[in-house]
């Protein structure tokens, strides 16, 4: 049975899986050598020590393999960590990828057939075409259902890329109606494939991190290559429509300094913008104030790239209110 680390207390005796996200050696006073591992799940990570049959122990695996480890939790300097007595490399059928990466609240598939479903109203068959072609490639979907928006500011977990898609796509079909000129089906199109070059540009089989070639290129670029491939073919794919829809994904990070090659030019292009950059921010700040509002305060901490404090009562009134129902606004008995 996995015991997650956020679940480990002082004197537990741990029998479970864990992956090795860091292993390095150090020397006791005494001359000893031991190895140091920093082991994680989708919980949170723990130092690990092994202090007996080290070579034969290291030898037995590496890092960022998945192990199965058998200790105790201690106390050190006022902070656990386990000191491991058996460690052995596992093999990926043994284990549960979910256990190890934080995954999406709601369910993929649905967010998938949801995505698709609205893609099916798309009414210019060039642009339907084309988004038919990324839903027949079945490599492609795999990934797009299982990547991560972002290394670590938004949308970080398994399934966060159709999170973030479908959540942008829902605030297209809620916004454009407002303002007239907008032409709804290249916005719903650019909306849905403005991020797909990040199943490329991040790696996300271990931890999430970026691959070679995301920081070498990045999404975007990534992105329109996967474009321009499905597009040619479709022999008669209009030129024009090609150029707004790559100008859209080429622009949707808004600013040069936030790695836009172009700024937004046409009026979708800035809608486009606008509602990602707030989806991707709102997101980023939920998940923040989540694991803040656990410390009982009303203020959440500092965070570094939004260079400030949040304010968060109603996250707090909610935790200690536990059996009461808010509805509408309202607390209800």
């Amino acid at each position: 049975m996995k015991v997650y680390i956020s679940e480990i207390k002082e004197n537990d005796s741990i029998d479970s899986f864990f992956l090795v996200k860091e292993k390095s050696s150090g020397v006791t006073k005494t001359g000893n050598t031991y190895l140091k591992l920093k082991l994680v799940d989708r919980s949170g990570e723990i130092e690990g020590r092994i202090w007996t049959s080290v070579q034969n122990l290291d030898e037995s695996f590496e890092k960022d393999d998945f192990v199965h480890v058998v200790g105790r939790a201690v106390s050190f300097q006022e902070h656990l960590q386990l000191n491991i007595t058996q460690i052995q490399r596992v093999g990926e059928e043994e284990i549960l990828f979910s256990d190890f990466l934080p995954t999406a609240e709601k369910d993929i598939e649905e967010m998938f057939h949801s995505l698709v479903e609205i893609s099916q109203q798309i009414k210019d068959h060039h642009l339907y075409s084309l988004l038919q072609l990324f839903w027949e490639d079945e490599s492609f979907t795999q990934r797009f259902k299982l990547a991560p928006a972002s290394k670590w500011l938004h949308h970080n977990y398994l399934g966060g890329l159709l999170d973030h898609t479908l959540s942008l796509v829902q605030l297209v079909l809620k916004n454009a109606s407002h303002y007239s000129g907008l032409n709804l089906d290249l916005l719903l199109t650019a909306s849905i494939l403005h991020d797909l070059g990040k199943i490329d540009e991040l790696s996300y089989h271990r931890s999430f991190d970026y691959s070679d070639e995301g920081r070498l290129l990045g999404h975007i670029l990534l992105g329109i290559e996967r474009v321009e491939s499905k597009i040619r073919q479709l022999p008669d794919f209009p030129k024009d429509l090609s150029i707004l829809l790559k100008h859209l994904l080429l622009s949707h990070h808004g600013q040069y300094i936030w790695g836009s090659p172009k700024r937004p030019m046409t009026l979708e292009a800035i809608m486009l913008h606008y509602l990602d950059d707030m989806d991707a921010k709102m997101s980023g700040i939920q998940q923040f104030l989540k694991k803040q509002a656990s410390e009982g305060s009303r203020w959440s901490g500092y965070h570094r790239l939004f260079e400030q404090y949040f304010y968060m009562p109603t996250l707090l009134e909610k935790m200690e209110l536990p059996d009461k129902i808010v509805k509408n606004g309202l607390e209800e008995e």
